[in-house]
């Protein structure tokens, strides 16, 4: 049996879960209207939205760091590809060339996402990922999408380290 071409996508938008009070990040096909919500981390939400406002922090953030590196090494990202769900679990792999070498990096896909947008790479996702019917698969939500990505922006703006938990040795 023949595997399925890898679907291109982009990032549709940022949402927030309204049960759970967890932040989504929304892939849509380039050429179609399938979705796929995927939910992540504060932090990772974070460096995807500052990324997709054009905003940067005074000191670079880990997805700024690994792309400068990759930019010094001479590196691409030639695609991110979210390829396959188990266990509610989202796996992604980085694919990285540089030269004539090509290294695939297994990653999660929020932080995948986060450094395509930086290193402005492609994003491909599994076909059988991708939801045909996007809006009848969320619950209800009273919110329209304007509401929503407002909502989650106050919300990151309002994080605060200690939210992270501390480190300990």
């Amino acid at each position: 049996m023949a595997k399925s071409p890898m679907v291109e996508v982009k990032v549709w938008g940022l949402a927030l879960d309204e049960k759970n009070k967890v932040p989504v990040v929304i892939l849509q096909e380039i050429q179609g209207k399938r979705r796929l919500p995927i939910w992540i981390g504060a932090s990772e939400a974070s460096a995807i939205a500052m990324e997709m406002d054009g905003k940067k922090f005074q000191r670079p953030l880990t997805h700024d760091l690994m792309a400068t590196m990759l930019h010094g090494l001479k590196a691409i990202i030639s695609r991110v590809e979210i390829a396959d769900l188990r266990e509610n679990t989202f796996f992604a792999r980085i694919l990285i060339e540089r030269g004539d070498e090509v290294l695939a990096v297994d990653a999660r896909p929020s932080d995948s996402i986060a450094l395509a947008l930086r290193m402005h790479s492609q994003i491909f996702v599994e076909p059988r990922l991708l939801a045909e019917d996007f809006e009848a698969a969320l619950p209800e939500q009273a919110q329209t999408d304007e509401e929503k990505a407002e909502e989650l922006r106050r919300w990151i703006e309002e994080l605060n380290p200690k939210d992270f938990g501390k480190f300990q040795m």
